[in-house]
């Protein structure tokens, strides 16, 4: 199939941020109290008890070692539920795509919008989260900039995926099947609050086929200030993790949006 696509999709964009605009002080405190809670918890909690976790050939601390799994877990939530349950509200119930489609937009245009926007809040909730963790002095700069474009291709990434499971389910109750089946295990397997190392081997390659955990190790690298070689693997992964789903996400929706 043909993909056809211009730059009128930033009107769709335009469109999501005008009404994210309306509520933004609502769709701030996510990401703003979660690490929060997160590193309380965890740094009075958790952190006595298990002391320093090895990364590498250096020992961190525990609430460092979550620090930047929970902006990789930020990134995948906030792109992955605004492509699946945001867009399909748009879709099906607010009718928002049928007049998108009345006007010079085409159905790949509207979606690549979306899938846009919802990596544009993954950048959002991901910058709110990095200012939050610094204060913790989580945070190693310059490095831990590059964070930022990154949360930007794990949001296309997330976004796209998320959208072709849009494409496919038939009621907003279905995406319980993808939440539980493919995030959930990505959240709790993917190398956020324990090594992988901590897996037996069978479920360390299960683990690295997800894009969670290849993400997590992005950032995590990134922000203890290193560029090595998860961060190129991680980087090459996600973006062939998003040229593998996208057109998958748009070919379907496109079949669904035009009938």
């Amino acid at each position: 199939m043909k993909i056809d696509i211009s730059w009128r999709f930033v009107r769709v964009w335009q469109r999501n941020l005008a009404v994210y605009r309306t509520s933004w002080k609502i769709n701030f405190l996510p990401p703003f109290l979660e690490p929060l809670f997160y590193l309380i918890a965890f740094g009075v909690g958790f952190s006595g008890l298990i002391g320093n976790i090895r990364y590498g050939t250096t020992q961190v601390s525990y609430v460092s070692f979550i620090a930047p799994a929970l902006v990789a877990i930020n990134i995948m939530n906030n792109s992955f539920f605004e492509s699946t349950y945001g867009s399909f509200v748009r879709m099906y119930y607010q009718k928002t795509f049928e007049a998108m489609m009345a006007t010079p937009l085409n159905a790949e245009e509207i979606i690549t919008g979306e899938i846009v926007w919802g990596a544009t809040k993954a950048v959002i909730g991901t910058v709110i989260m990095l200012v939050v963790i610094s204060f913790f002095g989580l945070v190693s700069y310059p490095v831990a900039l590059l964070i930022i474009p990154v949360s930007f291709l794990g949001g296309i990434a997330f976004g796209a995926v998320g959208m072709c499971f849009t494409a496919l389910v038939k009621t907003i109750d279905l995406f319980n099947l993808p939440v539980f089946l493919f995030v959930t295990p990505m959240f709790l397997f993917g190398g956020t609050f324990f090594p992988l190392a901590g897996l037996p081997v069978w479920a360390q390659q299960v683990a690295l086929i997800l894009p969670l955990t290849h993400l997590v190790n992005v950032v995590r690298a990134l922000n203890y200030g290193l560029f090595n070689s998860d961060v190129v693997i991680g980087i090459v992964y996600l973006a062939v993790f998003s040229l593998l789903t996208m057109p998958f996400a748009l070919s379907r929706m496109q079949r669904r949006l035009i009938k």
